[in-house]
């Protein structure tokens, strides 16, 4: 579990956890450790996690991905797709910072390596 601004700043990391690991129960795991959303503010999070007043997760079963989109051709046809689509460029800078993270410490891509193969 990762959490940044848009600009990039992590502000959170949580690691170590198995594939098999609900992101529930690594949120759950983090808020007992430290991990806290600002008064007043709130995170996007991915579908994994339950839609709360502190975490803004998309519509399930409604397009999602940008790749669904396509380029321009499809706009959003309702509301929880707008909100979808809006959610999913947002949800780009945490990739992004993962990126970024992962260029600059190789070890991530390391590690990410032999637990694959340990699969």
């Amino acid at each position: 579990m990762i959490a940044c601004y848009f600009d990039l700043r992590i502000t959170f990391i949580s690691c170590g956890w198995g594939g098999s690991a609900t992101d529930a129960r690594v949120l759950q795991s983090a808020m007992m450790t430290g991990f806290r959303v600002p008064e007043g503010k709130f995170y996007l999070v991915d579908g994994g996690y339950a839609n709360t007043q502190s975490f803004l997760a998309p519509y399930r079963g409604v397009r999602y991905h940008l790749k669904e989109f396509g380029h321009g051709h499809a706009r959003p046809q309702n509301h929880m797709e707008l909100f979808n689509h809006r959610h999913a460029i947002l949800r780009n800078h945490v990739e992004r910072s993962l990126g970024i993270l992962k260029k600059r410490f190789q070890f991530f891509m390391l590690a990410h390596c032999i637990q694959s193969r340990t699969k």
